[in-house]
């Protein structure tokens, strides 16, 4: 099996200058880099805030990485560890070894992650991909886990056309004069198109060949076995991933422990959509 890997080398720098001119632009605060080894790969992490607790741990979607979470740095980390994942097999600072071929593939790379940061309890935060990781984990690695959040995750539908043609309507939209984007954000439902830097970045990884697994549909049976922990679920109304109320739904019968929100006036890009909302559940659901 493949892994994910730039192209060639100046593919690399090129994504590698545009990286760090994001950090310099968008991570808000003082941070460490931290190189954690994984069996699959060497996973780049970046820590913020007081340096013991129960660290709160940032999942990004597919083809994004830590800094994808930038505006909820500054206030998670006023009150727990915060650290941002670049997640194996997705372009960033982390380096992929070994191919991931399955959920429990994932499941075992961020327990990796979590032993490596020493973490027992740690407040899980995942969102679209990053979510799917985070279920996986609890499924496979149950106990390790403090609470998990996730933001319009993956693995509760197929994913279709629709999903792609949002996601092809957005890198268009992106190419737009700055003047245009915000109308046209409205129009196809994405608001990450306004974020400069991070649409910046996405631009230099087109030399990334990204090889990881399509989350397949998570089972009944699969669902019934996260009550142990307490989660919470925000999900985009207009998302284009799936029929939101379905999953909601589905969510409540099968986990009846767990919190379900439909937020309004969010689509899949619920983190750059509705920011202030999602920041206060963050919070809340961390115990901050």
């Amino acid at each position: 099996m493949r892994i994910s890997a730039f192209k060639n080398d100046r593919a690399r720098q090129r994504f590698d200058a545009a990286y760090q001119r994001a950090l310099a632009e968008l991570w808000p605060g003082p941070r460490t880099a931290i190189d954690l080894p994984t069996g699959y790969g060497t996973t780049r992490v970046h820590r913020a805030g007081p340096p013991t607790g129960d660290p709160v741990v940032l999942l990004p979607g597919s083809g994004g990485n830590a800094l994808m979470w930038h505006r909820y740095i500054d206030a998670l980390a006023r009150h727990r560890p915060v650290v941002a994942v670049d997640t194996v097999g997705e372009p960033g600072a982390s380096t992929q070894s070994a191919p991931i071929a399955d959920g429990r593939d994932g499941a075992a790379w961020l327990e990796d992650v979590l032993a490596g940061l020493d973490a027992t309890a740690a407040h899980l935060v995942g969102c679209s991909y990053g979510g799917w990781l985070a279920l996986s984990h609890q499924l496979h690695h149950p106990g390790r886990v403090a609470s998990l959040t996730l933001l319009d995750p993956a693995g509760f539908s197929r994913v279709g056309p629709r999903f792609y043609a949002w996601l092809i309507a957005g890198g268009l939209a992106s190419a737009a004069p700055r003047s245009l984007r915000p109308g046209l954000a409205r129009l196809v439902g994405n608001s990450t198109i306004l974020e400069t830097e991070l649409m910046r970045l996405m631009r230099a990884s087109t030399g990334f060949r990204r090889a990881l697994p399509v989350p397949p549909v998570l089972s009944d049976e699969e669902l019934g076995l996260l009550g142990g922990v307490p989660s919470l679920f925000l999900l985009g109304a207009r998302s284009a991933l799936h029929d939101s109320r379905e999953v909601a739904e589905r969510i409540g019968r099968l986990v009846p422990s767990a919190r379900v929100e439909v937020v309004a006036g969010a689509g899949h890009a619920i983190t750059s959509d509705r920011p202030d909302l999602v920041a206060d559940r963050l919070l809340g659901a961390v115990g901050a």
